[in-house]
């Protein structure tokens, strides 16, 4: 051992060191921090997707209404001379007046059909009423349920009256007649838009909404009285589809100027890049542009649909700025409404736009129903200028010289903003301007890949991204560029696909209709795509087929499963992941994928999956294997056969150490359940008889020696824990007598024995499913525990005689031993199944007549399987009036009538003892089919319970693993990134750690004389069994039998105390903190083998289990060695090497059993070689060494590097009696120090045969710890006293009395630890008290 002088170093070493730990901190992994430890398992909250237009809608028929009556005003408008007189650009002077009225409804026909060239037009020209009536109705008769448009120029009559008419003709041209908007309504019907171009155009837009308004009253008056005159005419129809646009405000005149049109509202809603380039003319900005006249804008070469040319390029940019702008400004459901529902709307509303920019600057608001904000000052219509502006310099010299045209640097620009965007913002701010013209850039080859890369980075922002995107439209542009082949754009589309379906799954059809599926199939395929592409393209795949059976017959043909099998064993876990997930998914209630996996022996590959290092690979392969043996198809020989061998392959990981697998796993084996029933009834009614006959000696009445725990007030309310809520841990009212009579009354010294422990285990529901009554469960967790420890060492297999059984029943151990799992979510599940099928087999076991007596409700009389029904509890507990069936029934019980004879020799199957149908029907039975005399009852059993193991059970595994792909991929992890607060915090904690580091070893380098100055003392709710300090904060971990207390031992105050969750017949013995430098995780350990981890303990959160699993399995507390005994039991004892993840467990087994954290799987056992239990643990990851002490004397070395047959590499015999402590130095040439029983302390130099000193400490020892640093030990006895001792083997405190108190006597120590670095020892005794002692107050 060293001695003080060695630990002295000159501050500048110690300075330099000091920054090494700090490095030494950061460089530490951490345990248990990983996504499926912090969250729930389960999939994001499906976002409510607006974006898919429920009621796409065309405009089918166009009715153009032309009252111009060429050469004569109206009366009531005085017009200006000069005065606009172009109409669709025709003088109507340069003609004969019906020419001319001919020529205009030609060619407006023309201008609207450039934009809906498919419609139905028809021209009605100076009409009268009866024209215009005949006309709308026959239009929307051929329309039916379409959208018909109605255009009306009324520049040729008086202006709208303000009783809501328009003027017509009389047949003779000799007077207006007024028509009634009331039925212009009536024959238009709905949906339908209406365009006014005339003066005083708001007028009409108020008189249409009178008009519908009074529409809906009559409806509703039709509606509440059908005697009402109303109720007799023919129903008027509903206006509210209906959309109007208006020249301008109902007070206003339609402009004059004879350098513009005379329906400049028209031409602005048909010819906007026409009217716009005249209009930017007639600016004096345009003076600016040199050469640019009006004749030449006719001149502009190309065509509006040819983006490559300049017309068609402005047309193009004009469209992408109008979108831009009304996706901005309106509201988001109004902007589907009219700019994605209706092609000929939506370019209707476009140019709306343009108009009310254009009216506005003379003097006139155009109007819109519904209305639109303002959008004539919108910031996008300077781009417009801009680019207006640089096509029109270029055009003299395109013109005169047939130079070539410039393409605008509009797109490349609006990219460059959205950039922008993208990398300077902050997270919570409004959507991203440009994100339509990032739309309309998709359809250009030149700028699509540059689009394709922002949009991809857009929309990995997350979920809300996603759903913008959408909404903007675009998904059709995306679905229709799966069909390029081009190879660059390959990564870029498997992105974008795999984040919309991660958001939005129901474009699963979409893609199947459009072979969309073959495109994602190809990627998997090319094996020259990287891994994490190939990934992205499995997981689309795994959506297409995600309970979607055209999906799944679409990628069989598509060789999908051959795909996926060849990427089984690729290096990157996410796609073993995903590819697992996605031949689950293929074969789920697929029968023809399940055959083609067979013919593949898909089964057999992945069992190499089982055993993969990444948690969830594993998860994803049990997952595909239960689905593959769920499939409900009949069945055969071959494939029952399969089925018992992917059973037998699962069951191996019964004892995994992630709670994510074994999730899991219960349900894979659920499924299997699901398609044997008959034969799982018989196990399980054998397994039921066995267990009543049976009697296990119960380990409880072993009572240990200071675990006598007195009911006393002091002992607080438990908290309650978050994974423990509704499991074992509250016991209802209802649940309590029954609870107290399964109590064995001799636990503990009698009925006064009831710790809240105990009385939170002692419930025997534990959670409120199972039978029909929904009441209690048919088998407790009592109850199944006794069955797991019958099934381990009784002659069950010969029970069952015929060979496919044996399965079954190892299938039943597997899931009995799951009700048990410490992890309460898993043994959770498995009592569901255990349940669904026990109360199968008890109802189809029991012959129909016994319950007629008076255990039938009053309500439910008729059917001995209906809701009412009491069933018997079929555990162990004796037959009793059940508290559950009397708060159902309105006399009182009688005790529930045995179906067997009370004298039946064992194992006779009796009709109660066999199920009765297992031999009548063929075992492809399904499950959930009763016996052949209960067919008629079925229609009484409550609709939800008789699926409820298929439907209920699921874990979530699949929607959580596609979280990923929804949120961000591409941005820095919080704890990397450098400003972040996660990132602050842990700097803050490992300063912390450096200055508890520093500080500790100047105290310890100067040496600790004295260890008696009592710094805490506090009473503790229960026996202490366990103590632990936390390494740098003031907290310390007490735990006693099934409890665990935190103190503060600076304040002196207790932070929290909660429950463990272990059975009630175990105890915890060994504790260890884990990331303790960083985010603390508690680990406890339990003398039955199970390994639990706590966060958020002693602060102001509920604690909650982060993991838990059986540590050591063959821990069964029956075989730990005979009540006499019971205090020679060592427990579970463990250490913990935070270097390297590794924990090593061992106690009451013949091995060391070694778990990698990181895996969450069981890498080594290292057998002893003794045939004694190890009770003590120490390891040194440097020199990969682990010491253990054990029962009989014995201190063994082992190496962790070598093989299980030479890996003890050194045993010392030199103790006679158990060893309490061994413990090995972590420096390089660090000793083996080894304490027994009797006292004798042993140092041991690893690469020596005997020890190189031996110094004698007090006989009969009951607890001792060394500090690490400080090279002290002390020793607790069971005389009530303890004893410090330094290195040379000198006493330096003796300590028998609590200061205070009268000075009384220190209890019968129980446990005693040393703070890692500090001279700190808490001792805890058997009076509950819990103290701490340390160096002199001069020294700290």
């Amino acid at each position: 051992m060293k001695m003080d002088s060695d630990l002295l170093h000159s501050p500048a070493v110690g300075l330099a060191e000091e920054e090494e730990a700090d490095m030494n901190d950061w460089k530490l992994p951490l345990a248990f921090m990983k996504k499926r430890h912090s969250e729930k398992i389960e999939g994001c909250k499906a976002l409510a997707q607006s974006w898919r237009m429920k009621d796409r809608m065309k405009t089918v028929s166009v009715a153009l209404v032309l009252c111009l009556n060429v050469g004569v005003d109206p009366p009531d408008v005085v017009k200006t001379s000069p005065c606009a007189r172009l109409e669709c650009w025709i003088d109507p002077l340069s003609m004969s007046p019906q020419k001319a009225l001919e020529t205009i409804g030609a060619n407006l026909q023309k201008q609207y059909e450039n934009w809906q060239p498919r419609a139905r037009y028809k021209q009605s020209l100076d009409p009268t009423v009866d024209e215009v009536k005949k006309l709308c109705t026959s239009l929307r008769r051929n329309a039916k349920e379409e959208r018909v448009l109605f255009h009306y120029n009324g520049h040729g009559v008086p202006r709208p009256t303000v009783n809501g008419e328009i003027w017509v003709f009389n047949k003779n041209y000799t007077q207006y007649i007024p028509l009634s908007i009331y039925d212009l309504q009536t024959w238009m019907g709905s949906p339908s838009i209406f365009v006014y171009d005339c003066s005083n155009a708001g007028i009409i837009v108020k008189s249409f909404k009178q008009f519908a308004l009074q529409r809906e009253q009559e409806l509703e008056v039709a509606a509440i009285n059908p005697s009402h005159p109303l109720a007799q005419m023919p129903l008027p129809p509903s206006m509210k589809n209906c959309i109007q646009l208006a020249a301008c405000e109902a007070s206003e005149l339609l402009p004059m100027n004879p350098d513009l049109p005379a329906d400049l509202f028209t031409s602005c809603l048909t010819t906007p890049i026409k009217i716009a380039l005249r209009w930017f003319c007639m600016q004096k900005s345009a003076k600016l542009v040199p050469g640019v006249t009006l004749d030449l804008i006719e001149k502009i070469p190309g065509r509006l649909n040819d983006r490559r040319t300049p017309l068609g390029e402005l047309n193009w940019i004009f469209t992408a700025i109008t979108d831009t702008i009304a996706w901005n400004v309106l509201p988001r459901d109004l902007f589907q409404k009219l700019f994605r529902q209706d092609l000929l709307v939506a370019s209707l509303f476009r140019n709306f736009l343009l108009a009310e920019r254009i009216m506005r600057s003379y003097n006139c608001t155009p109007v819109s129903s519904p209305r639109l904000p303002p959008t004539y000052m919108h910031a996008m219509w300077q781009a417009w200028d801009l680019a207006v502006d640089i096509c029109l310099s270029q055009l003299p010299t395109i013109i005169e010289e047939g130079t070539a045209f410039r393409h605008s640097p509009f797109f490349a620009e609006q990219l460059t903003a959205f950039q922008v965007w993208l990398t300077m913002g902050v997270e919570n701010r409004n959507p991203p301007e440009q994100l339509p013209i990032v739309l309309q850039v998709l359809l250009s080859q030149v700028h699509r890949l540059r689009a394709l890369d922002l949009l991809g980075r857009f929309l990995d922002l997350g979920p809300w991204a996603v759903s913008l995107a959408l909404s903007v439209g675009i998904f059709p542009y995306v679905l229709k560029l799966l069909q390029s082949s081009a190879r660059e754009l390959r990564p870029l589309l498997v992105f974008i696909w795999a984040k919309i379906l991660a958001v939005d799954s129901s474009c699963q059809a979409d893609l199947v209709k459009d072979n969309g599926h073959k495109y994602f199939l190809s990627v998997l395929a090319d094996s020259y795509m990287p891994a994490e592409h190939r990934t992205m393209a499995v997981f689309i795949l795994a959506v297409i087929v995600n309970s979607y059976n055209t999906g799944q017959e679409a990628c069989l043909q598509g060789n999908l499963i051959a795909n996926c099998l060849e990427q089984l064993s690729d290096p990157h876990p996410l796609l073993r992941q995903w590819v697992a997930i996605c031949l689950g998914r293929i074969w789920q209630n697929f029968d023809p994928a399940r055959w083609c996996g067979v013919r593949d022996s898909a089964h057999e590959k992945l069992y190499t999956l089982l055993s993969d290092p990444i948690p969830e690979v594993r998860c994803a392969a049990v997952f595909a294997l239960g689905t593959f043996v769920g499939n409900s198809a009949e069945r055969t020989d071959h494939s029952t056969t399969i089925d018992h061998n992917v059973a037998m392959m699962l069951a191996q990981l019964i004892n995994d150490g992630s709670p994510v697998v074994r999730k899991e796993l219960v349900v894979a084996l659920s499924h299997l359940v699901v398609q044997y029933e008959s034969n799982f009834c018989t196990v399980a009614l054998q397994f039921i008889e066995e267990e009543k006959n049976y009697t296990v000696p119960s380990p409880a009445n072993t009572t240990e020696p200071g675990n006598l725990t007195p009911v006393s007030p002091a002992i607080p309310r438990l908290r309650s824990v978050n994974s423990y809520t509704n499991i074992r841990a509250a016991t209802t009212a209802r649940n309590l007598n029954k609870s107290l009579q399964n109590l064995n009354l001799n636990e503990e010294g009698g009925p006064a024995a009831f710790s809240p422990g105990n009385l939170s285990t002692s419930s025997s529901a534990s959670s409120t499913l199972g039978s029909p009554d929904n009441d209690e469960y048919i088998l407790s967790f009592e109850t199944i525990d006794k069955m797991r420890r019958v099934s381990s060492y009784s002659s069950l297999n010969s029970l069952i005689g015929v060979s496919f059984n044996s399965v079954y029943t190892q299938i039943w151990r597997v899931l009995l031993h799951l009700a048990a799992d410490p992890f309460p979510e898993v043994s959770d599940l498995a009592m569901k199944v255990l349940n669904s099928i026990a109360y199968k087999a008890t109802m189809n076991a029991r012959p129909q007549r016994i319950l007629d007596s008076g255990s039938l409700t009053q309500s439910a009389p008729a059917s001995p399987t209906s809701k009412g029904t009491h069933i018997h509890q079929a555990g162990g507990s004796p037959p009793m009036p059940s508290t559950s069936s009397s708060s159902l029934t309105n006399e009182v019980p009688k005790p529930p009538t045995r179906e067997q004879p009370a004298t039946r020799p064992p194992y006779t199957p009796t009709l109660g003892g066999q199920a009765p149908h297992s031999h009548q029907f063929p075992r492809t039975r399904k499950m959930f089919d009763k016996g052949p005399e209960q067919a008629a009852e079925d229609s009484d059993e409550p609709g939800g319970h008789r699926n409820y193991i298929s439907l209920a059970l699921q874990t979530g595994l699949c929607d959580w693993s596609a979280k990923y792909f929804a949120q961000p991929v591409m941005k820095i992890p919080e704890e990397h990134d450098l400003e972040s607060q996660v990132r602050m915090e842990r700097q803050w904690r490992f300063l912390r750690n450096t200055r508890v580091r520093r500080q500790s070893r100047c105290i310890t380098q100067r040496g600790v004389s004295r260890l008696d100055d009592q710094i805490f003392i506090n009473r503790n709710p229960g026996v202490p069994s366990v103590v632990k300090f936390h390494p740098f904060n003031t907290c310390i971990a007490v735990a006693d039998k099934d409890s665990i207390c935190f103190w503060d031992w600076e304040k002196g105050e207790r932070l929290d105390y909660f429950y463990n969750g272990n059975p009630r017949y175990t105890r915890i013995t060994a504790m260890e903190y884990l990331n303790g430098h960083d985010c603390s995780l508690l680990l406890t350990a339990t003398d039955d083998g199970a390994l639990r981890i706590w966060k958020n303990f002693a602060d102001q959160k509920n604690p909650e289990m982060v993991t838990a699993w059986q540590g050591l399995s063959d821990m069964l507390p029956t075989t730990r060695g005979q009540p006499s005994a019971s205090a020679h039991r060592a427990g579970m004892v463990v250490d913990w090497e935070q270097e390297t993840g590794l924990l090593m467990t061992s106690g009451d087994v013949r091995v060391v059993r070694i778990w990698d954290t990181d895996r969450e799987m069981k890498v080594q056992d290292i057998p002893t070689g003794a045939d004694s239990c190890v009770t003590s643990l120490s390891c040194d990851s440097q020199r990969s060494l682990i010491v253990a002490g054990l029962g009989d004397g014995s201190v063994r070395v082992f190496d962790r590097r070598m093989g299980p047959n030479e890996c003890r590499v050194m045993t010392y015999r030199e103790h006679g009696a158990w060893v309490v402590k061994a413990h090995l130095q972590k420096e390089t040439d660090g000793h083996i120090i080894s304490v027994s029983v009797n006292g004798d302390v042993r140092f041991f130099e690893p690469r020596t045969p005997d020890s190189i000193n031996v110094l004698q400490t007090v006989k009969g020892l009951t607890a001792l710890d060394i500090h690490p640093q400080a090279n002290l030990f002390a020793c607790g006895s069971m005389n009530q006293f303890i004893a410090v001792y330094n290195a040379n083997g000198d006493v330096i405190s003796n300590i028998k009395y609590y200061d205070g108190f009268m000075g009384q006597r220190i209890g019968a120590i129980s446990c005693l630890a040393f703070h890692p670095y500090w001279p700190h020892l808490a001792v805890g005794s058997n009076d509950y008290y819990m103290s701490i002692y340390s160096a002199e107050k001069r020294l700290r």
